[in-house]
């Protein structure tokens, strides 16, 4: 296995007759999915996402790709090849777009129908070209093969790509759902096709990797969605991602067949799935769905709400119900229905939601008390059936952690790929293929580019290590007026503490110690006004570190008069 270096060089031109990829996202992480594929001076995106921010990165709403590789190269791209349409591989999409918005977008009907209304929000009008399984499109040097993968979302799509330097399969989000809702199965006929034409680089979705066995079909779920409803005495109300067709599908089915009347609540889970009901993807069954503002007219009994917030996200409809900050008031005797993974790093999120719902008196089934949510990622039982059917020459595990990529890769040895041909990258890390073997080349700067409002990319890790200092353990500022001309103190020090436990008459202990320091800088000459707030920073922090062992952040203000 070839291993990223901290110190690797930035990767040399990309030898004639080769072909590079480079990882923007998606490569140690869960979320960002971002691959560039490079031959003969042109280049192939392939899924632009975003990562949701966790506890270390307070304020940050998005994280996107950092596009600082490929920004001065935006000219040679000859297109964004999107997978599928969940936030992950296309979220970042507008944020690229704005650097250059005649970049055409190629992917299936739906997933280009979700990236539309995005960019709408966006103002940015997009080319795009919609394809479907089994279609074949050249996009400048790269020869461009669509297939059937099944997923958590309809339309998803594999891509084969051909180059005169090799081809490369990268099979985005997918699973083997053998019954889906939909009749689409992933086409492994086309995978033995295309493994028996040959496929050089062979990048593959890590994230079940070290799930053993089988993922359960999503009809798997239905037995319990319907248990729900037979068992609910008063309203329902159902919580998954806002892109979750099929889930919703299940749930508008178990609703028709138990009287109830539905309504969708949150923006985005309106949006799209009207989106999807408007192009065929979402069945909805007559008079079943009604607007929220006619819920009040109904019986508790006849009532099925679909909102979003399964995550615990804090401005999300369920976590605004949790907290008694919604026109829907949840009581005694409703039913939640999480119908969702618990994603790694929101588990508190979702806990502290579960426990202000069963607070209110009601019952909440979720992910940890019964069968209510299916994976949409392949696991490894379905991965090594990926690997004897394509055969692969070289294998880059994509899409997951570095634990989620080393499961993969070990898969891939355990059938047969010699380990010196499955790359492990990470976010970077560029993969040269020369003369049909893979090799790392070297690593591009990739880092976070942070979503903070409206601004992009201008905070960075020292702003979050100030909002974590903050929210962590408050601060503390002191206010000087020193003679310009002797250096004495005319007035003060005055002490204002925010977000510290202890009163303010503890800092009357402090105030000798900052007289002290200004009175040693003041024998010594020093004048500046800088100077004299790092001296009182230091007296401070000093103190406060020894005393009530705290670090806040400390803000000095000296004043000349």
């Amino acid at each position: 296995m070839s291993h990223p270096h901290p110190e690797l060089p930035l990767p040399p031109a990309l030898p004639a007759g080769g072909l590079r990829v480079i990882p923007l996202g998606g490569l140690g992480e869960v979320g960002r999915n971002m691959a560039v594929v490079e031959h003969d001076g042109q280049l192939l995106v392939i899924d632009c996402g975003v990562l949701f921010p966790d506890d270390s990165q307070p304020g940050v709403d998005l994280i996107l790709p950092d596009f600082s590789a490929i920004e001065d190269r935006l000219e040679d791209i000859q297109a964004i090849v999107l997978t599928h349409g969940h936030e992950d591989h296309i979220g970042a999409v507008p944020y690229l777009l704005r650097l250059k918005p005649d970049i055409p977008l190629v992917g299936s009907q739906l997933t280009l129908a979700l990236v539309e209304a995005k960019l709408k929000e966006h103002r940015i009008t997009p080319y795009t070209l919609a394809v479907r399984e089994g279609d074949r499109e050249r996009l400048g040097v790269f020869d461009c093969e669509f297939i059937a993968v099944n997923h958590s979302i309809p339309d998803a799509l594999a891509v084969f790509v051909r180059t005169p330097a090799g081809t490369l399969l990268h099979t985005g989000d997918f699973k083997m759902d053998q019954l889906p809702l939909d009749g689409r199965i992933t086409d492994l006929r086309a995978f033995a096709r295309v493994g028996e034409e040959g496929v050089d680089l062979f990048l593959t979705d890590s994230t079940n990797a070290e799930v053993p066995g089988f993922t359960a079909p999503e009809k798997d779920i239905q037995a319990a969605i319907d248990a729900v409803f037979r068992a609910a005495e008063r309203r329902i109300i159902v919580a998954c991602f806002s892109s979750h067709v099929h889930r919703v599908q299940q749930v508008l089915d178990a609703a028709e067949r138990s009287g109830r009347k539905v309504a969708m609540v949150g923006r985005s889970m309106v949006r799209n799935m009207g989106i999807a009901a408007d192009l065929g993807y979402l069945r909805v069954p007559d008079r079943v769905l009604v607007d929220v503002k006619k819920l009040d007219t109904l019986p508790d009994d006849e009532v099925v709400l679909i909102c979003t917030g399964s995550q615990g996200e804090p401005m999300a409809a369920l976590s605004r119900m949790a907290n008694r900050d919604h026109r829907i008031d949840v009581g005694q005797g409703d039913t939640v229905l999480l119908a969702s993974s618990l994603i790694p790093g929101n588990e508190h999120a979702v806990y502290r939601v579960i426990n202000g719902l069963m607070r209110l008196g009601a019952e909440v089934v979720h992910k940890g008390n019964a069968k209510v949510h299916v994976s949409g990622h392949a696991s490894a039982g379905e991965l090594l059936y990926c690997y004897n059917i394509v055969r692969p020459r070289n294998v880059m595990p994509v899409h997951g952690e570095w634990r989620h990529l080393v499961a993969n890769a070990d898969l891939a040895i355990a059938t047969g790929v010699p380990a010196d041909r499955v790359v492990l990258a990470e976010d970077g890390v560029v993969v040269d293929l020369v003369d049909g073997v893979a090799r790392v080349a070297g690593a591009v700067p990739c880092g976070y580019v942070y979503v903070d409002g409206s601004n992009v990319g201008e905070a960075d890790e020292d702003l979050l290590k100030d909002r974590r200092i903050l929210r962590d353990e408050g601060f503390v500022s002191v206010i000087v007026v020193v003679d310009s001309s002797t250096g004495s103190i005319v007035a003060g020090p005055h002490i204002t503490a925010r977000g510290v436990a202890e009163g303010e008459e503890i800092f009357e202990q402090v105030r000798p110690r900052i007289l002290e320091a200004l009175a040693e800088a003041a024998a010594k000459g020093v004048g500046d006004q800088h100077q004299l707030q790092q001296a009182v920073r230091r007296a401070v922090g000093g103190w406060m570190g020894g005393k009530i062992r705290r670090r806040p952040m400390i803000i000095p203000v000296v004043i000349e008069a």
